[in-house]
C-alpha cells in the first residue's frame, strides 16, 4: 500500500512538472496565431483571443482569456493601436496582473514602417494598425515572433529558427510572384473600395489608389456624411467594382453597391483569416486570396 501511495506521489509529481515545463503563449488575433503556430510548430500551446471572424479593434475579453493570459510565458500582440484603441487589451492585461510594456508582452509589429490614418500624422494614437496586410510586413512580423519565442525559450531555439527561414521564404515566394501582379492593370482602374480602409499597406505594395466608406472599425460606420463622400468620389472616377471584407458588417457596402451600380466582385479579409476549409484559412492563402480577387475585380 505504501509502495502504491509512493508511487502515485512520484507520477502526480512528473505530471506537475510537465505541466509547469510546458511553453504558453497568447496571441490576440487569428493572423497572430496562424503566423506564430507556423514558426513555433507543436512546441508551445497557443491560446488565441479574438476568434476567426471577430473584429480585433473591439471585444469583450471572456474569463477563459483572462486565465490564458495570467498562465502565459508570452503574449503577442499587433501594437499599433489595433487592441488598445478601446482598452480592451490593456483592461484584460491589468486583470491577469501582466504589463504591456512587460519583455512576456510583445507586439509583432514593433519593426514595421507606421501608415498614419488621415487626420493623425506621426500621432501614434492615430496610426493604421493594418500592417500584416502587407507580406513584406508579415516577414516582419515573422522574425520578431521567433525573436520572442527565442529569448523565453531557448532550448528550442535551433527549431524555432528553422521554421521561420521556411515560413518566411514561403511569404517571400509569395511576394515575388505577385509582386507585379497589377501592372496589366490601367492605373485608372486600379482604385480599391472597401468598407474600411484597412488596405492602405497593401495599396502602398502593390500601388493602388484605396478608397473606403470609413477609415478605422472603431469610428462610426456608414453615416450619411461617409456615404455621401465615396458615392461623389465614385461619381469621378471609373471604378470597376466594390469589395466587402469578411468580418464588417456588410449592410453599407451593400447599399453603396445599389447606389452606385457597381457589383461587389468579392469577400477579402483584413481583421481574421477565413474558417477552416475556406481559401483564406491561413495567413499565407488570406494574402493570396485578397491579391487574387482584387486583381479579378479591376479588370
Amino acid at each position: 500500500m505504501v509502495a502504491i501511495a509512493l508511487m502515485f506521489i512520484i507520477l502526480l509529481g512528473a505530471c506537475q512538472n510537465k505541466q509547469k515545463q510546458s511553453f504558453e503563449v497568447v496571441t490576440t488575433n487569428s493572423i497572430l496565431y496562424d503566423i506564430t503556430k507556423n514558426i513555433a510548430g507543436d512546441q508551445v500551446k497557443i491560446h488565441n483571443i479574438v476568434p476567426i471572424g471577430q473584429d480585433p479593434h473591439e471585444y469583450e475579453v471572456k474569463p477563459k482569456d483572462i486565465e490564458a493570459i495570467s498562465k502565459s510565458d508570452l503574449i503577442i500582440y499587433n501594437g499599433l493601436n489595433l487592441e488598445t484603441g478601446n482598452g480592451w487589451f490593456n483592461n484584460a492585461l491589468k486583470q491577469a496582473n501582466k504589463k504591456i510594456n512587460s519583455k512576456e508582452v510583445v507586439a509583432a509589429s514593433q519593426s514595421v514602417e507606421k501608415i498614419y490614418l488621415e487626420n493623425g500624422k506621426n500621432d501614434d494614437k492615430k496610426v493604421d494598425p493594418h500592417a500584416w496586410l502587407s507580406i513584406d510586413n508579415g516577414v516582419k512580423y515573422a522574425k520578431t515572433i521567433a525573436n520572442a519565442l527565442i529569448e523565453k525559450d531557448p532550448k528550442h531555439k535551433s527549431i524555432y529558427e528553422q521554421n521561420l527561414k521556411t515560413y518566411t521564404k514561403k511569404l517571400e515566394q509569395l511576394s515575388n510572384q505577385y509582386k507585379n501582379k497589377f501592372n496589366d492593370i490601367d492605373d485608372k482602374h486600379k482604385i480599391l473600395i472597401t468598407s474600411e480602409g484597412a488596405f492602405k499597406y497593401f495599396s502602398r505594395d502593390y500601388h493602388l489608389n484605396h478608397q473606403y466608406i470609413w477609415e478605422i472599425n472603431t469610428e462610426k460606420q456608414g453615416t450619411p456624411e461617409q456615404m455621401k463622400r465615396i458615392i461623389d468620389y465614385i461619381k469621378h472616377h471609373d471604378v470597376k467594382s466594390l469589395y466587402v471584407e469578411s468580418s464588417v458588417d456588410k449592410r453599407s457596402m451593400n447599399a453603396l453597391s445599389e447606389q452606385t451600380h457597381l457589383p461587389i466582385h468579392g469577400e477579402v479579409y483584413t481583421d481574421s483569416i477565413g474558417k477552416k476549409g475556406t481559401k483564406a484559412d491561413s495567413y499565407y492563402n488570406m494574402m493570396k486570396h485578397n491579391i487574387t480577387v482584387i486583381h479579378d475585380g479591376m479588370k
